[in-house]
């Protein structure tokens, strides 16, 4: 049965791959165009994203080994939407285990969608603060060094290129804009 996607018809869709967090789906489409064509998507889990920011103006970042792109990434914390979480729980959560970091006050920055050509991902971004450090409780992948470094350090770094995760990009400059508001 066709079904309309915008300017899009999808005429059939056939899931590829699944696994608990990605879905893998080609689709079997009518471009805007008229013409018939193939179009694949990726659905990754809907996430969190946190920026743990300290009263001294400190943030802390997540040094971790990306599989995916072979090599260490400099990142906010983040992760996926247990069932039945509210995005603030999710964050917590994330920011406990990945940091041991538990924070009193959560500013929520919106949403950012990553690579909206082929990949359905969205991560509701948060700053956290009024931070207090416990013992971090990573799972058995997870190999992250925690980074403290200026909310002014990273600005730098984000616009020099040395944090390249898209998600932490956006969700630093969405907090420092927030900060410099207040």
């Amino acid at each position: 049965m066709e079904k309309k996607h915008g300017p899009w018809t999808i005429v059939e869709s056939e899931q590829k791959y699944r696994h608990k967090l990605v879905e893998v789906r080609e689709d079997q489409v009518i471009k805007p165009d008229g013409t018939p064509g193939t179009y694949a998507t990726v659905k990754v889990k809907a996430g969190v994203s946190v920026l743990a920011l300290d009263e001294d103006g400190m943030v802390r970042l997540a040094k971790e080994f990306r599989y995916a792109i072979g090599r260490y990434s400099l990142e906010v914390v983040g992760g996926a939407i247990e069932g039945g979480e509210q995005p603030v729980e999710a964050a917590r959560r994330e920011l406990r285990e990945e940091m041991g970091i538990e924070a009193d006050e959560w500013v929520e920055l919106g949403q950012v969608d990553p690579l909206t050509s082929i990949i359905d991902s969205p991560s509701t971004l948060f700053l956290a603060r009024n931070l207090t450090f416990r013992e971090k409780k990573q799972e058995g992948s997870e190999r992250i060094e925690v980074v403290k470094l200026s909310m002014d350090d990273a600005m730098s770094m984000v616009i020099d290129s040395r944090i390249t995760h898209g998600t932490s990009c956006v969700l630093i400059l969405r907090a420092n804009a927030h900060m410099s508001a207040r």
